[in-house]
């Protein structure tokens, strides 16, 4: 089963793969909206990653819940793109909460492939600990 761990920084979408709990290396690591309020931008954003779900047999997307409120809140851009995502015809996105993946880390020895960029871990732990 190949699932698709994201987390959501800004504009941009983070992404990871996981096929039977392997990390597997992408040439896209992260789907950039240049203009949230261009509507061509976001059509291709919706290209995208439409396209990035079919060429990689994603059948389950986890992202990485932002705080709606306070100190450490997602911004407006994020949330905008969490409900593209989710709207997806493909298949079947779960929102994963920070402390969830906190805890799976603090049970759970991780090691992070060598291939895995920096920015990427909190992507694949979301995917990580869903599998």
């Amino acid at each position: 089963m190949n699932i698709c761990g994201i987390e959501l920084k800004a504009n941009n979408v983070i992404l990871v793969i996981l096929k039977n709990g392997s990390y597997i290396e992408t040439k896209i690591k992260k789907i950039i909206v240049e203009d949230d309020e261009k509507q061509e931008d976001i059509r291709k954003f919706c290209n995208e990653f439409l396209d990035f779900l079919q060429k990689n047999e994603i059948e389950k997307v986890f992202i990485k819940k932002r705080a709606k409120k306070g100190a450490f809140s997602g911004g407006a851009v994020t949330f905008k793109i969490e409900g593209l995502i989710q709207l997806n015809p493909f298949c079947s996105v779960d929102l994963v909460s920070a402390q969830t993946i906190s805890s799976f880390e603090k049970k759970n020895q991780i090691e992070f492939p060598k291939e895995l960029k920096k920015y990427q871990e909190q992507a694949y732990l979301t995917a990580l600990c869903n599998i």
